[in-house]
């Protein structure tokens, strides 16, 4: 993960964090969105820090989100002592979504606004999340369904990069500054598949079992019965090392065929 090397000017950070605690204040009351990923958790918690209970972190639970996922933003909530509410969105009611073309995105950001928006109205806030700058570059639908719903994004507001956000939460002692990025479980389905309970719990399962073998950055991307993995480039030696454990740990979940990517982790590469 490059960006966790990318030296960053101690001065300009702070000035970025005043800039996020600026715009928080301003907002008075939020609702964030939190994944558990290394930006949400960041604004959740910096959020709780600069508005205490005003500040409201809300993790969104679905097939779409992996299970570790969901347990670890429960952990990270009680660790920071943020106010955290679960809630269930039904993304996978939705045809548009299941259907899996390149707009996936935006039907899921809109069941998210269509559960948390009415939390932000009781409470007389602002539903935020967690997108920085470097987002903003990517093919991202999911950021105009939340901008339609009101959603605001505050790091990039305070003009943060990816790298910034890992070295203000390193500076802050949160554990999520190298935090591998998790997107929703539905990213690792080739666009035009489609997209159900089954297939999602079946990647969930996989690369739960891949980490429970001390993999930290990984992909299982879905091809029928074949599994194509993406791994760390750094991580590459040691998954040939342990070939055949790595196979018997994907097969058990349904695939007949395992393959190995050696361009390794991507992010986002099944984009456009």
């Amino acid at each position: 993960m490059t960006s966790l090397h990318t030296t960053v000017s101690p001065p300009a950070l702070a000035q970025k964090v005043a800039a996020l605690e600026a715009d928080l204040l301003r907002l008075g009351r939020v609702v964030v969105a939190f994944s558990g990923g290394a930006d949400s958790s960041f604004l959740a918690a910096v959020a709780t820090r600069t508005l205490g209970t005003a500040a409201h972190a809300v993790t969104a639970v679905s097939p779409s989100l992996a299970g570790d996922e969901a347990a670890d933003c429960r952990t990270l909530a009680a660790e920071w002592g943020v106010r955290w509410t679960p809630v269930t969105t039904h993304e996978m009611e939705r045809a548009a979504y299941r259907l899996n073309d390149t707009d996936r995105c935006f039907h899921c950001k809109a069941e998210l606004m269509d559960v948390v928006a009415p939390i932000a109205l009781a409470e007389h806030a602002t539903v935020v999340l967690g997108v920085n700058l470097d987002d903003l570059g990517d093919h991202r639908p999911g950021q105009k369904a939340a901008q339609e719903g009101g959603a605001e994004f505050p790091l990039v507001a305070a003009g943060f990069t990816k790298a910034e956000v890992r070295a203000a939460s390193q500076q802050l002692g949160l554990r999520t500054w190298d935090k591998p990025a998790m997107a929703c479980l539905a990213s690792r389905v080739p666009y035009g598949t489609e997209v159900s309970v089954g297939l999602l719990g079946q990647l969930d399962r996989a690369e739960a079992a891949l980490r429970r073998l001390g993999f930290r950055e990984l992909r299982v991307r879905h091809y029928g019965d074949t599994a194509r993995l993406e791994f760390g480039l750094d991580e590459l030696p040691a998954v040939l090392d342990r070939r055949e454990v790595v196979v018997q740990a994907v097969r058990a979940q349904g695939y007949r065929y395992v393959t190995l990517d050696l361009e390794g982790f991507r992010s986002g590469n099944l984009n456009g």
